[in-house]
């Protein structure tokens, strides 16, 4: 679909309907009525559209699936993304599973196991309980880390998408895509910041929220429970103790082995009594001087989606598709394509 194809290469170009005409020497109303679909530029004008933008002309002509159906989530309230980079965030998740969906119409269908329902576990405002639910709902253990999160959602059939923008105040948001859930997380971030976000996205998505809860209330309650999901509450103690009088380089071991950051790990100790408010806050002081609060180092590798690739790997492999189609729906090289999935034969 044309239309928005090129919204999506616009948004992503940061360009604004304004400055793409007056690069192609057209009015805005006119780039308005191509991205509405009221209007088609003729090959000419759609080859000056693609130099401005940096594209193909084919790509503006790549096929949208019109059945899917997509319903997005709210931008958190505190969210300062501007209106064009909602929307570009809001393009790139259509754009991306447009072609996400299309490997899984040619593969059957059937690839992608049923999801847990969503917005059905009952708040009870206690994030330590909300958090053993929310665990619970997703069929894993009580307590433990919980390792390759994005893995585990996808084998779940909760997709997870990662958005490559340049706006650090913009973390992750979550929806349905013909009624399947989705998270969309921020390339950009630490993989424990991206964890965090995810599993804030999964209690957005997973609980019933009352109705006159207000957005601050909700958001603290999001993130309280995001925290006990990834640092549970017997993990805590056990691994810190019930009690320290200092915050030390041990606790960096637990911050990579549970997957979170040490901002987290802190604020989990200190709303579980462990260490005091004092010693929470002299760390806070210290890691925000040294950088953290923006640039906290990683301490575990980045996590991943895995199942789009598979499924295309599988599809070429299987004859279902060519290499080039499996190219173009991945949005990689030719030649990246034959490394990652094809084996030389063997006489």
């Amino acid at each position: 679909m044309f239309s928005k194809n090129l919204k999506y290469y616009r948004l992503m170009s940061a360009m604004t309907m304004k400055e793409l005409a007056e690069r192609i020497n057209v009015s805005p109303m006119a780039v308005s009525n191509y991205e509405n679909g009221k209007r088609k530029p003729d090959m000419k004008l759609l080859e000056q559209m693609a130099d401005v933008l940096n594209v193909r002309v084919s790509d503006f002509l790549a096929v949208r699936n019109d059945k899917l159906v997509f319903y997005h989530g709210e931008f958190r309230m505190n969210s300062t993304l501007s209106l064009s980079q909602q929307e570009y965030v809001k393009e790139s998740v259509e754009e991306y599973f447009n072609r996400f969906m299309s490997i899984v119409e040619i593969s059957g269908g059937a690839v992608l196991p049923d999801a847990p329902l969503a917005g059905v576990l009952h708040l009870t405002r206690n994030s330590e309980s909300d958090a053993g639910s929310l665990r619970k709902h997703l069929n894993l253990a009580a307590d433990g880390p919980i390792d390759d999160l994005i893995g585990i959602l996808e084998n779940k059939g909760i997709l997870v998408y990662v958005c490559d923008i340049k706006n650090d105040k913009f973390f992750g948001i979550n929806g349905y895509v013909n009624e399947r859930p989705y998270i969309v997380v921020n390339k950009n971030m630490s993989p424990e910041r991206t964890r965090s976000t995810i599993a804030h996205e999964l209690s957005h998505l997973m609980f019933k929220w009352p109705d006159d809860m207000k957005n601050s209330e909700l958001e603290d309650m999001a993130t309280a429970i995001s925290g006990a999901f990834l640092f549970p509450l017997t993990d805590a103690k056990r691994e810190l103790g019930i009690r320290r009088n200092s915050i030390a380089k041990d606790m960096y071991l637990v911050a990579q082995e549970y997957g979170v950051s040490m901002f987290m790990l802190v604020k989990r100790a200190q709303l579980l009594g462990i260490i005091s408010k004092s010693s929470a806050q002299m760390f806070y002081v210290k890691a925000a001087k040294d950088g953290w609060r923006k640039n906290e180092p990683p301490r575990i590798d980045k996590e991943d989606p895995t199942l789009f690739k598979q499924l295309v790997y599988r599809a070429i492999n299987e004859n279902e598709i060519s290499i080039q189609k499996g190219a173009e729906l991945l949005r990689i090289p030719y030649n990246e394509i034959v490394t990652n999935c094809c084996f030389n034969e063997v006489n």
